[in-house]
């Protein structure tokens, strides 16, 4: 119904055009009326009007469809485009026009000429104004914020809006711990999803080597869900402008970070560093899994199941509910049984936390060994 009225509308455009055409030529002569048939120049104006309508039926079907296929590139253009380069280019777009305009009032009195130099400079001031706008934001927002006024009250909410911008790694996707950790509550704001992160899942799902693709399918599918909870704000973000050239997906990561001054959540150890080297925040959910582990210290007592020998001789292995390993000295004995052990010391490294304890019994057979030495040396 809209694309019929549309064709009748520029149908009805160039017939009205073509009648025009037919009717300034009559007022100036342009084509010559014998006085006699002085009829005539209704039928010019009829031509006109005909061949305007000829026109618009050939050329209207042709405009339609380039229309839309403008249409709809620049809503894809738009649609990859993100909110804020946006909201600056129109502010840049609005101020060039304007002072376009200001310099059009005094161009107009210079006739002609004057009128294509305004012309052209409605059009390079528009376009530089929008440029400048979209490649100067962060230096706009930053002057604007320096103002008491304007940093505290308007700009103050925006950058708070942007902290909780949130980039998700394909480790910490694979991983599956941040879907829990988000359905708790601890982790806000939006979480983006870069269109190459999700390119690196399919791509390992779709892996020769069975191990890759579980884990790439397990990412897609923790991906998934995570969309459809409503209390997790999940976007897959496709404007890559200016990444294409980067090859690595990490140090994709760590740019689309820098430009959005977002953080970047993983759980790869390299990517945490050189995202940190580059002055972008990471938070690494091995670390806060780490962080939220009790506290040990040495000389505390626990009871653990001693499950496997260790690397050492007469060692033994036992885990914590966490997945924190414990090295029992001398409870490659105990392998199978529930003991009582008494922390020597605890170790942190990059993979994690390891404790250091020994068995209890061994610990009081060895004081009571300690008081009957102790025993004879008095009586001797």
């Amino acid at each position: 119904m809209v694309r019929k009225m549309i064709y009748g509308l520029l149908i009805l455009i160039f017939g009205s055009i073509g009648f025009l055409a037919g009717l300034y030529s009559i007022s100036n002569n342009l084509v010559t009326i014998p006085d006699t048939l002085p009829q005539l120049k209704f039928g010019v104006i009829a031509l006109g009007a005909l061949l305007g309508v000829l026109v618009g039926v050939i050329s209207t079907p042709w405009i339609i469809k380039g229309g839309l296929a403008l249409t709809v590139v620049v809503d894809q253009h738009l649609a990859k485009t993100p909110t804020q380069d946006l909201i600056m280019g129109s502010l840049g777009l609005i101020f060039g026009l304007i002072i376009a305009n200001l310099l059009g009032s005094i161009l107009s009195t210079m006739g002609p000429i004057g009128k294509a130099i305004w012309l052209a400079g409605t059009c390079l001031l528009g376009y530089l104004g929008l440029s400048v706008a979209v490649k100067k934001r962060e230096e706009i927002v930053a002057l604007f914020s320096s103002l008491p006024r304007f940093g505290k009250e308007k700009f103050g909410k925006a950058e708070s809006k942007v902290s909780q911008i949130k980039i998700l790694d394909t480790s910490v996707i694979i991983d599956g711990r941040i879907s829990e950790l988000c359905q708790s509550g601890f982790i806000e704001g939006v979480l983006l999803v870069p269109v190459f992160v999700v390119d690196e899942l399919r791509h390992i799902a779709d892996s020769a080597d069975l191990l890759k693709r579980n884990r790439g399918r397990r990412g897609l599918d923790i991906l998934n869900a995570m969309k459809k909870t409503s209390d997790i704000k999940v976007q897959i973000y496709e404007n890559t402008k200016g990444l294409d050239d980067i090859a690595e997906v990490d140090a994709k990561l760590v740019k689309l970070g820098q430009k959005l001054g977002a953080k970047i959540i993983t759980n790869d150890y390299n990517l945490n560093k050189v995202a940190e080297l580059q002055g972008v925040k990471v938070l690494n959910i091995n670390e806060l899994a780490n962080a939220i582990k009790p506290v040990v210290l040495p000389g505390e007592e626990m009871t653990v199941t001693v499950v496997k020998d260790g690397k050492e001789m007469g060692q033994g292995v036992a885990y914590l509910d966490d997945g924190t390993m414990i090295v029992v000295d001398g409870g490659k004995r105990f392998i199978g049984q529930t003991i009582s052990v008494l922390v020597t010391s605890v170790l942190q490294t990059a993979a994690g936390r390891m404790i250091f304890a020994k068995p209890k019994s061994l610990d009081k057979r060895s004081e009571a060994a300690g008081h009957v030495i102790s025993g004879v040396n008095a009586i001797g």
